[in-house]
């Protein structure tokens, strides 16, 4: 039964999405506009950096706080963070009430690591941070995330099972991020420094959109 419990907090806390909400109540579809995801980073291109932080940080702590919850709930079960952690990922990037279409997973990944353990969070931000800037491209951190939170999870903890739960969260987000990929290799895939070169980067997504981009 703690399986389950730890299922159904992880996911109904992660379908919680706000930005899907707020551009809901301004009238339109987060997925139809900016980099068509329905997480913090296309909040922060459609609505500013404020909300776009706000949301970020909303997305981190619900799994942050969903996991936490299940330990409180059931603190002799050894896999709440694994179990809790993964729902909660999975309710973000396929939520019902979306038509199973959400966000990245990104920023519930994080609040995920977080739980784990904050050193490890500051010490994989700081990398992240890094590996971001240079390659100009935001979905190589929930990759490289997603890998490396299983293997590093298994070493501190010796916990073969619960690194193999987390690891299902590390397919589903390399699933999702295909598509990703894919425009890189296509060179449609928007670069991170939209965010401080809006003019230039529209430009050229729309070039290699052939006129499509929004």
């Amino acid at each position: 039964m703690e399986f389950i419990y730890c299922i159904l907090i992880g996911y109904f806390v992660g379908a919680l999405n706000p930005t899907y909400i707020i551009a809901k109540i301004k009238g339109f579809d987060i997925r139809k506009k900016g980099s068509r995801n329905a997480g913090a980073s296309n909040a922060l291109i459609n609505f500013g950096a404020a909300v776009g932080i706000l949301c970020g940080a909303f997305d981190i702590f619900k799994a942050t706080g969903a996991i936490l919850l299940s330990q409180l709930l059931m603190p002799h079960f050894t896999y709440a963070l694994a179990v809790t952690g993964t729902a909660c990922i999975i309710g973000h990037i396929f939520p019902f009430y979306m038509g199973f279409k959400g966000g990245k997973g990104t920023s519930c990944l994080a609040g995920t690591v977080l739980a784990f353990d904050w050193r490890v969070f500051l010490i994989m931000l700081a990398i992240e941070i890094a590996v971001v800037l240079i390659s100009d491209y935001l979905c190589f951190l929930p990759i490289s995330v997603s890998i490396a939170l299983p293997i590093v999870y298994g070493v501190m903890r010796s916990d073969l099972i619960g690194s193999l739960i987390l690891g299902i969260s590390t397919v589903v987000i390399l699933i999702k991020n295909i598509e990703n990929i894919t425009r890189i290799t296509q060179g449609r895939e928007m670069h991170l420094s939209y965010l401080w070169n809006k003019d230039k980067e529209t430009e050229r997504m729309k070039n290699a959109t052939d006129g499509k981009y929004e």
